[in-house]
């Protein structure tokens, strides 16, 4: 029979194991990744709106986890919180790109995730148009970040609303032009955002410029009523004959040939999917993910921006990441090229 060892009572065993060392402790911002709560770029979350104004926040991360009007293949829902987890790095970052540091010239935060449910597609751009425009009454940029395609609706009515009597202009990159009238009867489908901001009269056809599109989708009747409604767009086959930076050059001069500021909708599907495999709906053949966000930059650089959305991320089909990397770094990009502006003693905020 074994002998037995009471614990002392008396004993002390932080000192004993040398846990009662000083450590110097870390605040979430500076924290590892995967410790502490998961906020864009372990940002502080910040939901309520007069925080917001009262920090005179420059950008707000907003995340639209809804899904439930895809298509074909689902799981977008999950895209916000896959797009804030996919980082490696914490705390004050440096953008090689454009030799800033962000979060030092600017004030971001995440403010959360609009009040979403399954199952109730109105219920859900209800809320999505609530939480969008409550930021963006607070002076701060929204970044959106999705969530089907759907999700662009509200969102960006909300922010032309609030952008009143100035008009918003669309810089759309995508593979489809989500143009169609209905989605099997459905109008509020991940098909058909664009056509319901322009019918609506939220957004001129005129003042939206789409990039990237190829494949065999939208049918030819949809493609008349774009011309009929004067939308501009750039076909892939455009970006190899010309180079992307000449038709990112194209695209910023008309999507400035009227607006006051230009909201910026990218669908992570853009990407060829070799490179962004966790999307809804991909379509072999598109951008190199470097040229997304090289012309991001571009635009960001030269245009007021008033929001962006981020959408399609889908992570059960992600399998590596790279997808939720891509649009983590598409947001990043926006916000880096915001920083430099800031810098150079530009208006970021909007200030009525």
């Amino acid at each position: 029979m074994s002998e037995r060892h009471d614990p002392d009572p008396a004993a002390n065993f932080a000192a004993l194991n040398g846990w009662d060392r000083e450590y110097e402790t870390y605040t979430d911002f500076d924290l590892p990744t995967y410790v502490g709560p998961t906020t864009f770029m372990k940002l502080p979350w910040i939901t309520d709106a007069a925080e917001l104004r009262r920090r005179r926040t420059d950008v707000a991360i907003i995340g639209a986890p809804f899904d439930d009007a895809v298509s074909h293949r689902p799981g977008a829902r999950f895209g916000p919180r896959a797009i804030r987890e996919a980082q490696y790095t914490s705390g004050s970052i440096h953008s090689l790109q454009l030799g800033v540091e962000p979060f030092e010239e600017l004030d971001v935060v995440d403010a959360g995730d609009a009040n979403v449910i399954p199952a109730w597609i109105d219920r859900a751009h209800a809320l999505i148009y609530r939480k969008v425009r409550e930021v963006a009454e607070t002076g701060a940029i929204p970044i959106v970040l999705g969530g089907d395609h759907s999700i662009t609706w509200p969102s960006a009515t909300a922010i032309a609303e609030v952008r009143r009597p100035g008009s918003i202009g669309i810089v759309h990159f995508d593979a489809h032009a989500d143009t169609a009238n209905e989605d099997w009867g459905v109008l509020a489908g991940h098909g058909t955002p664009m056509r319901r901001l322009i019918e609506s009269g939220a957004v001129a056809g005129r003042n939206f410029v789409q990039v990237g599109l190829r494949g065999y989708w939208p049918p030819v009747e949809v493609f008349e009523w774009m011309k009929d409604h004067g939308l501009r767009y750039h076909f892939m086959t455009e970006m190899e004959e010309r180079g992307a930076d000449a038709v990112i050059a194209d695209a910023i001069a008309e999507a400035l040939d009227g607006p006051d500021s230009i909201y910026l909708s990218l669908d992570i599907d853009v990407i060829d999917p070799g490179l962004a495999p966790g999307t809804g709906t991909p379509e072999p053949g598109g951008m190199l993910t470097r040229e997304v966000l090289r012309a991001i930059r571009q635009i960001v650089a030269a245009v007021d921006l008033c929001a962006m959305d981020i959408v399609e991320v889908s992570p059960p089909y992600d399998h590596a990441e790279t997808t939720a990397m891509a649009a983590n770094r598409a947001a990043l990009e926006a916000i880096s090229a915001l920083a430099v502006k800031k810098r150079a003693g530009r208006t970021v905020r909007f200030e009525r």
